[in-house]
C-alpha cells in the first residue's frame, strides 16, 4: 500500500511539473509573439510615414513632329499701277482675270493739258534755236571786225557771252521738251511683267489724277504674277530653330479639304514679332495651273526637325509654383529632386519637354501635395516589376 501511494504521489508531481512547463512555454510564446507584432507595427508605422510614389522614365518623342498653322496666299509679284499723267481714260484693253505679257498695253489716257504744254515747249525750243543761230552769226561777224581793229575787244566778248547764254537756253528748252515727252509716254499704261490683271478700278471717260498713290487712293490696275505664290505663316518662337530653308510642308485649302499639296520653305523674316511672339515664314507654292488664288486661306502642316530629341512625360507630373514649371524626380537614394523644365508642346495627356530632364531621370507621376526637395520617398512596385 505504501508503494502504491508513493507511485501515485510521484505521478501527481510529474503531471504538475509538465503542466508548469507547458504554462511557462505558453507564456514565452505569447511574449515573443507580442514583441514580434510590436516590431512589425513599428516598422509599418515608419514605412507609412514615408510617402510612396509611382515613377516613370521620360519617353523619347516621335522622330518627326508637325505643326498645324493657318496661312495666307499672296502673289509672287504684285504691282498696283497708278497714273503718272492727268487726263481722261480713253479706253482700257484688258479686264480683270485677263493674262498679260510684259509691256502689253492696258489702257490709254487722253492728256489735252499735257499736249498743250508740249506744243508750248516745242515752240519755246524753236524760238531758242532761232535766237542761238542769230547770236552765233553775230558773234562770228564781230570777231571778223575785231581783226580790223574797228571795234573794241569788250564788245566782242559781250557778243560771245550772249551766244553762249542762248546755247544754254536751247539746252534747257530741249530738256523741258524731253520731260514732257517722257510724261506723254505714260499716257499708255503698260503691264510691268507677265501675269494677270487682278483689279481694275477705272473705266472709259473717268477723270485721272496724276500721282494718286495715297493710302486711300485706288490703283487704276493691279497686275499679279500668280504662276507662283508666296504662302505666309506665323511660327511660334519655340519652333523657329527647327525651320530650315528648303524644307517641305504640306497644306490644304477649304475648297479641297481631302487633297494635300506641297510647299517649300523659302525664307524667314529673321525677327520675332514682340506682340505675337512669332516669326514670319515664307513658303513657295507652284501655281502654274492657277488652282490657288492670292489672298486665299490655307491650313499648313509644317514638318519639324526634332534632331535635338525631345522627351515626353505625363501631364500629371507637372508641378506649378511661383518659380515656374517643375517636375519631381527620385534619385538612387530615394530622395526627391525638383527640376525646372521648359515645355516645347502640350499634347494634352503628355507634354514634350524642351529642356531640364534626361532620359535616365525617374519622374514622379502624381506628386503628393507638400512634396519638397530632399524628402525621402518609397517607390511603388507594379505587378510586373514585382514578378
Amino acid at each position: 500500500m505504501n508503494n502504491s501511494a508513493t507511485t501515485t504521489s510521484r505521478g501527481i508531481k510529474l503531471g504538475g511539473l509538465l503542466l508548469a512547463l507547458a504554462a511557462i512555454g505558453i507564456v514565452i510564446v505569447g511574449i515573443t509573439s507580442r514583441a514580434s507584432n510590436h516590431d512589425k507595427l513599428n516598422a509599418w508605422t515608419q514605412q507609412q510615414a514615408v510617402a510612396t510614389v509611382s515613377v516613370s522614365q521620360p519617353d523619347h518623342g516621335a522622330e518627326a513632329g508637325s505643326l498645324n498653322l493657318p496661312g495666307r496666299f499672296e502673289a509672287y509679284a504684285r504691282a498696283p499701277i497708278y497714273a503718272r499723267v492727268s487726263g481722261y481714260l480713253k479706253q482700257w484693253k484688258v479686264d480683270i482675270g485677263g493674262n498679260v505679257k510684259s509691256g502689253q498695253l492696258l489702257a490709254e489716257i487722253e492728256t489735252p493739258d499735257l499736249d498743250q504744254e508740249l506744243l508750248q515747249a516745242r515752240a519755246d525750243l524753236a524760238s531758242a534755236q532761232a535766237n542761238v543761230a542769230l547770236a552765233e552769226t553775230t558773234a562770228k561777224r564781230w570777231q571778223e571786225m575785231l581783226k580790223t581793229q574797228s571795234i573794241a575787244r569788250q564788245e566782242v566778248d559781250e557778243k560771245l557771252g550772249d551766244y553762249q547764254s542762248k546755247q544754254a537756253i536751247v539746252k534747257a528748252a530741249e530738256a523741258n521738251v524731253n520731260r514732257l515727252l517722257a510724261l506723254k509716254s505714260f499716257a499708255n499704261i503698260m503691264a510691268p511683267f507677265d501675269g494677270s490683271v487682278t483689279a481694275r478700278n477705272t473705266d472709259t471717260g473717268a477723270l485721272i489724277n496724276a500721282g494718286s498713290s495715297g493710302s486711300t487712293a485706288l490703283p487704276l490696275f493691279e497686275v499679279s504674277n500668280t504662276r507662283k505664290l508666296r504662302l505666309y505663316i506665323n511660327v511660334p518662337q519655340t519652333y523657329v530653330s527647327q525651320i530650315k530653308p528648303g524644307g517641305k510642308a504640306s497644306f490644304t485649302v477649304p475648297e479641297s479639304p481631302d487633297a494635300a499639296f506641297e510647299a517649300t520653305i523659302q525664307t524667314t523674316s529673321g525677327a520675332i514679332n514682340a506682340a505675337s511672339g512669332t516669326t514670319l515664314v515664307q513658303l513657295l507654292v507652284d501655281n502654274a495651273s492657277g488652282r490657288f488664288l492670292p489672298g486665299g486661306f490655307a491650313n499648313v502642316n509644317l514638318a519639324l526637325n526634332n534632331a535635338a530629341g525631345r522627351l515626353s512625360i505625363p501631364a500629371s507630373a507637372l508641378i506649378f509654383d511661383q518659380n515656374g514649371l517643375k517636375v519631381a524626380t527620385v534619385g538612387s537614394d530615394h530622395k526627391v529632386t525638383l527640376k525646372t523644365i521648359t515645355i516645347a508642346r502640350d499634347l494634352g495627356k503628355t507634354l514634350e519637354v524642351q529642356s531640364g530632364l534626361t532620359s535616365n531621370d525617374q519622374v514622379i507621376e502624381n506628386p503628393p501635395d507638400g512634396l519638397n526637395a530632399g524628402d525621402q520617398v518609397n517607390i511603388a512596385t507594379t505587378a510586373g516589376s514585382a514578378k
